[in-house]
């Protein structure tokens, strides 16, 4: 790192980085209030390479919005929706089924599913689900259901604890749980933006629940609304004490707000420059969490490419099919081709990998090597 592009009031902190010293809270506040985004891209990189030389991986996946019937009515949501309303939708199993059969030929390793807390569907339908994609593939990873989804369908619907229900699901095809809902831990805040989700303390102990068990799981924030450089710095804090003790989250997925069809319209969205200060920042801060994700879906691919650059070493996927971030006023695509995503990474000098859901590079799929050549068919499944 040339310290000479540092500045002086930020060179204590770059040197604990280049020491590989824990920065602190009061660091952290530091960097968000910094307007050095250039100086904080040289010191997230220095972390990023420590960990991850010059890859920079993606993942072949395929999004699942099963549901967007709630119970909750969340401020932020565009997505969720009561059953009479006009933009609720349910898919049935056997719909979700055949776009997920659909995409294994195309080389997807991960069907990832969420949807919002639906009062009726059974216990049932959830092993029939799981079950049901398993049979489709053994070796397709299954990740599925935020930690108010588990809350919510252990005490309301299975009525058996947090462990018991994970176990049941494990047991009929569960590979790892989702990061979604985290939001910002701030009590305060949550009670405006999200009144009735789970606490911070209760997001967390499904997670700490899900790692004792042996599972892994990724981490997410979702900024740009009415929190406080310092809600965010808590945020992190809180994440980075629970990896401290577990060691189960793979990755961070930090999301931009997207304000326009919610009721919290009149929020100017985050630019640029804050998306990518707040992936530097997260990268230097988390520094047990081994990688960072600029989700595309949020930022758009052209800004992803940047973060690559300040700290970030991965781009998510090829997602086919989002909604929940669309539903809320996004204009991003709604997937990429793996070419794409290729293509930024190598213009961006980094060398693309191919992941599997926990971050371990994928050498080979069935379509041939992770970054060699594809059939024209399996390029035309993500476009």
């Amino acid at each position: 790192m040339n310290h000479r592009l540092i500045p002086e009031a930020l060179r204590p902190i770059a040197e604990k980085i280049e020491a590989q010293e824990r920065i602190s809270d009061a660091d952290a506040l530091a960097l968000y209030e910094s307007s050095e985004l250039n100086a904080l891209g040289m010191m997230a990189n220095v972390v990023r390479e420590r960990k991850n030389g010059n890859y920079a991986s993606y993942i072949h996946n395929r999004y699942i919005n099963y549901s967007n019937i709630c119970i909750l009515s969340c401020q932020f949501c565009a997505f969720a929706a009561k059953k009479r309303d006009p933009h609720a939708f349910e898919y049935a199993i056997e719909e979700i089924v055949r776009v997920v059969k659909e995409a294994i030929p195309l080389g997807i390793t991960e069907v990832h599913m969420v949807g919002g807390l639906h009062p009726t569907l059974k216990k049932e339908w959830y092993f029939d689900l799981l079950d049901e994609l398993r049979a489709l593939d053994p070796d397709l990873h299954i990740k599925a259901f935020t930690a108010i989804e588990v809350r919510h369908l252990a005490q309301r619907i299975f009525r058996l604890s947090i462990r018991e229900m994970l176990e049941l699901l494990r047991e009929h095809g569960l590979g790892s749980i989702t990061g979604g809902g985290a939001e910002i831990f701030d009590p305060v805040v949550r009670d405006t933006i999200c009144r009735g989700k789970e606490t911070a303390e209760e997001w967390l102990d499904v997670h700490r629940t899900w790692h004792e068990m042996g599972g892994r799981s990724t981490c997410t924030m979702l900024y740009g609304h009415i929190e406080t450089l310092a809600h965010r710095v808590d945020h992190l804090s809180r994440l980075r004490r629970l990896q401290d003790e577990t060691g189960g989250f793979t990755g961070f997925v930090p999301f931009a707000f997207e304000p326009q069809t919610t009721i919290l319209a009149h929020i100017k969205p985050a630019t640029a420059i804050e998306q990518l200060r707040n992936l530097a920042v997260s990268r230097i801060y988390l520094d047990n969490i081994d990688h960072i994700t600029a989700y595309w879906v949020s930022i758009g691919l052209p800004l992803a490419q940047v973060s690559l650059s300040y700290g970030v070493d991965d781009l998510h996927g090829t997602i086919l099919e989002e909604k929940i971030f669309h539903m809320a006023g996004a204009t991003t695509p709604q997937q990429q081709t793996v070419a794409a995503l290729e293509h930024a990474i190598r213009e961006a000098g980094r060398k693309p990998v191919q992941r599997d859901s926990h971050y371990r590079h994928v050498v080979s799929s069935k379509n041939g090597s992770a970054t060699g050549v594809r059939s024209a068919e399996a390029e035309l499944a993500c476009v």
